[in-house]
Parts: C-alpha cells; sequence; structure tokens
C-alpha cells in the first residue's frame, strides 16, 4: 500500500485525522520528528478516536532515519510551489507521500532532498495558502487508492 509522511508535525488532531484515514486505507502513516507534540495529546487520541490500533503508524526521529525505513522509494513532496499535480501521477504501491509541518510547508532544504522523485501540488483558487494537512494528505492518499481499485475495500 502507500506511505504518508508527515514531516515534523505541529497539531496533534491532523496527526489524529491521519491515523484514522491510514487505518481506513490500509496505508502506513510515518511520522518524522521532532514531532511539535506528544503522542499522548488527549486531542490527538480524540481524533484518532479508537482506530490506533488498526493503524500502521511509525516514528523517525528525523529525516535521515525516515528514508532509511522507506527507500527504495518513489517519495512525492507536496507544495504549492509545484507546477505538477497529484492527479497527473501514476501512483504505485509503496510510494511516499510527504506533507510538510502546519503552517509552513516543506522547507526548501527538504524540497531539495535527493530522495525526492517529484513536487506535486494540489490546485486551489488563487490566494489561497493551503488545504488542512490532514485533509490534504486524505485526498492524495485516496486518488492513489483508487487508481488501484480501492484494493482491499469491501
Amino acid at each position: 500500500m502507500f506511505r504518508v509522511m508527515f514531516h515534523e508535525p505541529r497539531i496533534p488532531p491532523n496527526t489524529g485525522n491521519a491515523i484514522r484515514m491510514v487505518a481506513g486505507t490500509g496505508c502506513e502513516l510515518h511520522l518524522v520528528g521532532p514531532l511539535g507534540f506528544d503522542l499522548s495529546e488527549p486531542k490527538l487520541k480524540r481524533a484518532g478516536l479508537d482506530y490506533h490500533d488498526l493503524a500502521t503508524v511509525t516514528v523517525h526521529e528525523n529525516l535521515a532515519a525516515a528514508w532509511e525505513a522507506v527507500t527504495p522509494a518513489r517519495v512525492f513532496a507536496f507544495t504549492a510551489h509545484a507546477t505538477t499535480s497529484y492527479a497527473d501521477i501514476a501512483y504505485q504501491p509503496g510510494d511516499v507521500l510527504l506533507f510538510g509541518p502546519e503552517p509552513t510547508g516543506l522547507s526548501e532544504e527538504v524540497l531539495a532532498d535527493e530522495h525526492i522523485t517529484e513536487r506535486l501540488r494540489i490546485p486551489m483558487l488563487p490566494g489561497r495558502r493551503s488545504l488542512n494537512l490532514s485533509n490534504a494528505a486524505a485526498l492524495v492518499t485516496y486518488e492513489a487508492w483508487r487508481q488501484h481499485g480501492f484494493k482491499g475495500a469491501v
């Protein structure tokens, strides 16, 4: 399946929502530290509800550790500054969908990392900065899963 990666997430409910999303899709969630919260925070637990036991979540100390765990793989980095739409990609199982921290997004340093296969954007109306992190991750994850016939779904 696909791997969703949050680089240095800051808002607990977004990560809780992502835990719920990966539990429902069979994807993995990779959290790259430092995290802006403790994984036991009530807001995180409330957003994830009882899905924590159904989700595959891995926490990596830093990006180097994350790369070690997921490579070789294609890594798609999501940024409002890209020109290619997320909908123009033929996703493959094992792909990494990399999203940056709220509210800044991925830094230029991360975007320039040699592990990044391609930078992608989610189209929006002019003058809008970004979507909510968990909404953006869900939108892309479901597109990737749709391309594979929602494998495993009932």
